[in-house]
């Protein structure tokens, strides 16, 4: 059965969400570890070693399992550097009271230029022209006051074809760069497309580029700063990636890539073990007979073969229960696996527990995570699906209340 004991962050749970565990308001909760997650970071810092910084990435809601307790967690741990997508995510971690500096990964906007400043965040810049509207913008706010700079991650495009200056337009850049006097180059870094994939070299052939640009750089005359470019999968199983600083993503929440391999994973696992750190539950609240010959759910999509026992569950694709599991996912009640049946809609599911007399309502089911020896996993789920682990991750919905593990 599910135990462990709870503890309720006060800005991010309201009393009455607190129900959903002790019986009281939608049975439907996720539990956080955030002491998996901070092992989960030790573990990676001591993998890539001590001298290395280690830059989280917990952009999305900490890929679904809440940003602020989460980087609140892992500035305790060690973290040297926050990653999110945009302004607002970095605006929320100073709000919650995070200090290390945070890079807007995806870059900024024209006219945030002063929440930038105002919150202490370092842009990541992918064009020339986005140089320039920094420069304009930090300019205009120096404007008959103290004057003001800002420091920003340069991003150089080395394979990905989706964000960063091309390598032949390094000297452009550096050209650039010299008319900008309220802007400093922090850092220089690179996104790997298949850091996974060790059948072909193209994630070799990315750091091949990547050093020719930050020779380029050097050239002419400019520092690169803290060189970066190890996501996750490369974190794990590419050294020669590690640089001055790596970005551990999904990692922190405990999942390794999909590799090319189950060999070259299984590799991964070993070398650098890793505790998921989210648990999806929601109580049964509804038990049903239904003779044999009868749909169940939406456009009858499943009707039975036999007279069935159908758990009725307070979580659908608006809590994280995507859609493609119907009929083919399974969730965890009393230690057993159990099949979701029919179309998962957008409130609730429905579990065929014909097989499982004993279940009763206000059972637990769990979706993601233990219960006694068995488990299910998002990674699991992911493959099964054809998808990322993030992607589900990601999916959890906002109305679902986050509970941290003590």
């Amino acid at each position: 059965m599910v135990r462990g004991v709870l503890k309720r962050v006060q800005e991010d749970v309201s009393p009455a969400e607190s129900g959903a565990v002790h019986g009281e308001g939608r049975p439907t909760w996720a539990e956080i570890s955030l002491a998996a997650i901070q092992d989960n970071f030790s573990r990676i810092q001591r993998h890539v070693g001590t001298q290395r910084k280690v830059l989280a990435v917990v952009k999305a809601d900490a890929y679904g399992h809440g940003a602020p307790p989460v980087a609140r967690a892992l500035e305790r741990a060690g973290a040297d550097w926050f990653g999110v997508t945009c302004t607002s995510e970095g605006a929320e971690l100073r709000e919650a009271g995070i200090r290390k500096p945070i890079l807007i990964l995806s870059g900024t906007w024209p006219g945030e230029e002063r929440a930038v400043l105002e919150y202490g965040l370092t842009p990541a810049v992918h064009r020339i022209e986005d140089l320039l509207q920094l420069e304009r913008g930090v300019a205009r706010e120096s404007a008959g006051g103290a004057r003001k700079s800002l420091r920003f991650h340069l991003k150089i495009d080395t394979g990905m074809n989706r964000l960063g200056i091309s390598p032949e337009d390094v000297a452009k850049f550096a050209a650039a760069l010299a008319g900008c006097p309220h802007l400093q180059l922090e850092s220089t870094f690179t996104h790997f497309a298949s850091s996974e994939d060790f059948s072909s070299g193209r994630a070799a052939g990315q750091e091949k580029v990547f050093a020719v640009a930050l020779q380029g750089l050097r050239a002419a005359g400019i520092d690169p700063g803290i060189v970066h470019m190890a996501n996750s999968a490369a974190v794990a199983s590419r050294e020669s990636s590690w640089a001055d600083m790596v970005r551990p993503g999904a990692l922190l929440y405990g999942y390794h890539q999909n590799y090319d391999t189950t060999e070259r994973r299984l590799a991964a696992e070993r070398k650098l073990p890793l505790t998921p750190a989210l648990s999806l539950r929601a109580r049964i609240i509804s038990l049903r007979d239904v003779p044999a010959g009868e749909g169940v759910g939406y456009n009858s999509k499943f009707v039975t073969s036999r007279p069935s026992r159908i758990a009725v569950l307070p979580l659908g694709y608006a809590d994280g229960m995507v859609r493609q599991l119907s009929g083919r996912g399974r969730v965890l009640v009393r230690g057993v696996e159990a099949p979701l049946v029919g179309t998962i809609s957008m409130d609730l599911s429905m579990v065929d527990v014909t097989d499982l007399p004993q279940a009763q309502v206000g059972d637990t089911a769990t979706l993601f995570g233990a219960d006694g020896d068995a488990r299910i996993s998002p990674f699991q789920v992911a493959r099964e699906l054809g998808t990322v682990t993030s992607d589900l991750l990601c999916a959890l919905g906002k109305r679902v209340p986050r509970y941290y593990l003590a």
